[in-house]
C-alpha cells in the first residue's frame, strides 16, 4: 500500500526520474537516454574512468542527454560541475559544501547526513538504499517507510535511490526516484511515469 507523499514537490528544474551512470550501464546509456521520456535527468558518475576519458565521456553523454531534453548533473564538486558545464553537482554533502552557486544533489543515508546536506546547501537529496540493490549486495535497506520518514525531515525534495524500477516506484507511490540498472533493464512500455 503506498505511503502518502508529504514532501515538497520538486522545482521545475529537477526531473522526477534520474538515470545514474555507472561502469555497469555505460554501454547502453545512449540507447536508454533516447527512450526515456523527455525531461528526465542523468547523474554522470563514471568513477571507473581516468580523468581525461571521464571528461570526454561526460561531454558525449551530456550532448545525448540534452538532445533528448534531459538535465545533466555531474558527480563532483560544485566548482568542477560548473567548469564542465553541468546543470548541477552530485555527491556526499561534505564534497558539495563549498564552491559556486550551482544546484546541488546530495547523497543521504541517515539523519546525520541529512543535516550535513542542509549545511551544504543541497537543493535536493537522494536517499538510499530504499530497496536491496546489486551495488551493495546484502547491505541493510531503508524500505519505503523509513525513506518517507527521512524525506519528511529533508526540507528539500527527496529522491529515492536503491533497487528502484518504474514498477516499484509506481507500487509504492514514489514520484521522485533514481536508478542505475532499474532504467537500463526496463522495457519502454513499463515506463508510464513522466518527469
Amino acid at each position: 500500500m503506498p505511503v502518502p507523499n508529504r514532501q515538497p514537490p520538486l522545482p521545475p528544474i529537477w526531473p522526477n526520474v534520474w538515470l545514474v551512470s555507472d561502469a555497469r550501464n555505460d554501454a547502453m546509456l545512449e540507447r536508454v537516454l533516447a527512450r526515456l521520456p523527455r525531461g528526465c535527468g542523468l547523474i554522470f558518475r563514471h568513477y571507473h574512468l581516468p580523468p581525461d576519458q571521464r571528461r570526454a565521456r561526460f561531454r558525449k553523454l551530456a550532448r545525448a542527454a540534452r538532445r533528448h531534453g534531459h538535465r545533466v548533473v555531474l558527480s563532483g564538486s560544485a566548482r568542477e560541475a560548473k567548469a564542465w558545464g553541468a546543470g548541477g553537482a552530485y555527491g556526499a554533502p561534505l564534497r558539495l559544501a563549498r564552491g559556486p552557486a550551482i544546484p546541488r544533489l546530495a547523497t543521504v543515508h541517515s539523519l546525520r547526513e541529512l543535516a550535513a546536506a542542509r549545511r551544504a546547501r543541497a537543493d535536493a537529496v537522494l536517499i538510499s538504499p530504499v530497496f536491496p540493490t546489486r551495488s551493495h549486495p546484502g547491505a541493510s535497506t531503508l524500505g519505503p517507510l523509513r525513506f518517507r520518514l527521512l524525506a519528511a525531515r529533508a526540507q528539500v525534495p527527496a529522491i529515492a535511490l536503491g533497487g528502484m524500477t518504474p514498477r516499484r516506484a509506481r507500487a509504492f507511490g514514489l514520484q521522485h526516484w533514481a536508478a542505475i540498472q532499474g532504467l537500463t533493464e526496463t522495457p519502454t512500455g513499463l515506463f508510464p511515469l513522466h518527469s
